[in-house]
């Protein structure tokens, strides 16, 4: 096999958190992988879907000066100047962030290491994290076979697109894998993300047997998905799941959200509390709900 040079294996980054304790078990450094083959009607992270195609008209709206159009006509971000104030992003109509990094894995693996003494592990999130599979798959065995890093527990933050034949290549070196499920009929999940859920549903059975499903997520938009309606199919689905897989309810919100969703009602507590009931009385499992936080 032809070694992997760390220093041109590259991925483009729409933001790393180097602490969180929401995305997967533990203390973990969240990495949000830039690009999306979905297009979700309520997408809270729509600038993560496409890449810059550096159209400049974000330029003119930075009040600190942090974009600029360099000679090749290519939009240009200086870190230094930035303010973080997102309104290059709210003025984005192509869904993107002039602000994405591109990290060879030298430089990611540096600052990974950078904090590992107060880690439990690594999430790789986005965007779709497993369109830069590459990246990711030696990304995780140079934590495996670092010294420094191997206590690190490595987990995928997905959508579940990808094929079975991405997945094994990741499963070696793959912890576990948290895997969102919008819609259960395929008409409703075509018409939410642009796509069919034919590969989330192979996905979420491939990795429950090879015991690296950690996570399920169901997302509840009310009156818009179908998974309350879908409730007696559903719960089967979770019954021949593994019982250490998590099952988690996402309640629609407007953060983020663009377009046509943010005049979609919000999910309220009494409607998610609703649907975690409904669950319970159909599975054995635990149904785990957002915070209360969530919904102010």
């Amino acid at each position: 096999m032809q070694a992997v040079n760390i220093h041109t294996l590259t991925a483009k980054v729409s933001r790393v958190l180097t602490f969180s304790c929401v995305d997967g078990p533990g203390n973990r450094l969240v990495i949000f992988m830039q690009g999306c083959n979905y297009q979700c009607l309520n997408c809270h992270n729509p600038h993560t879907i496409n890449h810059c195609n550096h159209c400049g008209d974000c330029v003119a709206t930075c009040p600190s000066s942090a974009l600029t159009l360099n000679t090749h006509k290519q939009v240009e971000w200086n870190e230094e100047l930035c303010t973080q104030c997102d309104r290059c992003i709210d003025v984005c109509p192509h869904q993107s962030n002039p602000k994405v990094r591109s990290y060879s894995l030298r430089h990611m693996l540096a600052l990974i290491e950078q904090h590992a003494p107060f880690l439990s592990g690594i999430t790789v999130s986005g965007g779709e994290a497993t369109l830069q599979l590459r990246f990711i798959s030696e990304l995780f065995r140079a934590i495996k076979n670092g010294a420094s890093l191997n206590h690190l527990t490595c987990f995928i933050d997905s959508n579940g697109s990808l094929s079975t034949n991405g997945w094994d290549r990741l499963l070696p070196v793959l912890d576990g894998a948290m895997i969102d499920l919008k819609a259960w009929q395929q008409e409703t999940h075509q018409w939410l993300v642009g796509r069919d859920n034919h590969r989330v549903s192979t996905t979420i059975d491939y990795l429950a047997r090879h015991k690296k499903l950690h996570e399920v997520r169901l997302l509840h938009i009310p009156s818009k998905s179908d998974l309350l309606s879908e409730i007696d199919a559903l719960a089967a689905l979770i019954n021949t799941l593994p019982t250490e897989t998590q099952i988690r309810l996402n309640a629609f919100r407007h953060h983020g959200v663009v377009g046509e969703a943010t005049s979609w009602p919000q999910c309220s507590k009494l409607e998610i509390e609703t649907f975690q009931k409904s669950l319970i009385e159909r599975t054995t499992r635990h149904i785990l709900t957002p915070s209360d936080v969530a919904f102010r």
